[in-house]
């Protein structure tokens, strides 16, 4: 089976492979940032809404002012498309019960393929420590899933800090 590559640009170049994980970042636009835990809820529960369905999520946390995650998109829906998805779903509701009209996100994404199970369990750590290396102070962080991770969010143990 051949694994078709494509290229395309915008601001920042875009790379797609089929069947590969993605490391994927967008950030608030300054015109919410920092966002109220409201809208980080909103994004959270958008991440994990259609895991299984439309992607193999591994890891993502929502911070104050930008999103992570890890995934394996599925053959049907290709990585822009997922990415457009969260962006205008999440946008609208917290538009909506902020009671506010604008910009939410910056319109422009960073991903990067995985290349391997290092840079696979490098990703997973950084998105895991994401929240300590910003709170030091915070014992837990609501907004933070990896797979194979128990958190509060997930109503069983809290991830331990670092």
């Amino acid at each position: 089976m051949v694994r078709e590559f494509t290229r395309y640009r915008r601001n920042l170049p875009h790379f797609r492979l089929d069947e590969s994980t993605y490391f994927v970042i967008w950030r608030a636009h300054d015109s919410i940032a920092p966002l109220p835990d409201d809208a980080r809820e909103i994004s959270f529960n958008a991440f994990l809404h259609f895991n299984g369905e439309r992607y193999d999520l591994i890891a993502c946390v929502v911070m104050d002012d930008h999103v992570h995650a890890v995934l394996k998109p599925y053959p049907d829906w290709p990585l822009h498309k997922l990415v457009h998805s969260w962006k205008s779903f999440t946008a609208h509701e917290i538009n909506k019960r902020m009671n506010r009209k604008g910009p939410v996100w910056m319109d422009e994404s960073y991903d990067r393929i995985i290349r391997d199970e290092d840079e696979l369990n490098e990703k997973i750590v950084y998105i895991y420590n994401n929240p300590q290396e910003r709170w030091p102070e915070a014992k837990e962080y609501p907004f933070l899933w990896v797979k194979g991770i128990t958190t509060t969010r997930t109503g069983e143990t809290p991830v331990p800090p670092r």
